[in-house]
């Protein structure tokens, strides 16, 4: 069983020393979402990143995110994700948590491919013997062959997209954490990626899929959050948030 609920969940991140840097400013809000905000020390700036969102998951929830760019969906992920805890509010998630926003998250590249399998298994929040349990499943799925002896700085971008995706898709979930669907190598390997992530999906009790694409929205979700500067506009089915975002100004299926 899993189960979420967020209640008024806020999140606030300070940046030091960031006036007049305006190009790192620009990027930075726009890599967290929500608003910032002055304070009347000239050397702090606060991201509203997250503004009092609330909302509940429980088993058979496929919810879509929705919204520009800079709209805080990353943000709220990353919390759902147990990456940023809410600095006002409270976020109570029940339910293992697999996140692939960042696929080569906890992996080194002075290590070896079966040595990035363990430790990223356990940044995965599985134990050790948990860890090496998955390595002979990402042997086979990744087809690495004989460079998992290798230090993965060895490795081309496809390869280690390939380690990256087999270990990060080894354990099945009880939450799934997406950032887009994936899309990993070749025609061949694409392929039986898909079928992977789709057995995830189907298999998870709750999944949050952030997207720009309707038609991705509509396929995979049940549920849809629009976000907007950092606040919860709406949580409806997808053909009522989709309507009511693109009544908004966002007239693309795509931004």
């Amino acid at each position: 069983m899993a189960h979420i609920v967020l209640d008024k969940a806020s999140v606030e991140l300070a940046v030091y020393n960031s006036r007049g840097r305006a190009l790192k400013h620009e990027l930075f809000r726009r890599t967290v979402g929500g608003g910032v905000e002055d304070r009347r020390d000239s050397s702090v700036q606060v991201v509203k990143a997250l503004r009092e969102v609330s909302f509940e998951a429980r088993d058979g929830d496929r919810i879509g995110l929705i919204g520009g760019n800079g709209a805080g969906k990353t943000t709220l992920l990353r919390v759902l994700s147990r990456v940023y805890p809410p600095t006002g509010g409270r976020a109570e998630i029940e339910g293992r948590v697999s996140s692939l926003i960042d696929l080569s998250m906890g992996m080194d590249t002075d290590a070896t491919g079966y040595e990035n399998i363990i430790m990223r298994g356990v940044m995965l929040g599985l134990h050790r013997k948990q860890a090496e349990a998955i390595t002979q499943d990402v042997e086979e799925f990744s087809e690495l062959g004989e460079f998992l002896d290798l230090p993965i700085r060895t490795y081309s971008s496809g390869m280690m997209l390939r380690l990256a995706f087999a270990v990060s898709t080894a354990v099945q979930p009880d939450i799934l954490i997406l950032d887009e669907v994936i899309g990993v190598g070749d025609a061949a390997f694409a392929e039986r990626a898909e079928l992977r992530m789709h057995n995830m999906i189907s298999n998870a009790n709750i999944v949050f899929l952030a997207s720009h694409s309707d038609e991705t929205i509509k396929r995979f979700c049940n549920r849809t959050l629009w976000m907007k500067a950092g606040t919860l506009m709406a949580d409806g089915t997808p053909e009522e948030v989709l309507a009511a975002y693109h009544a908004d100004g966002h007239h693309a299926a795509g931004e």
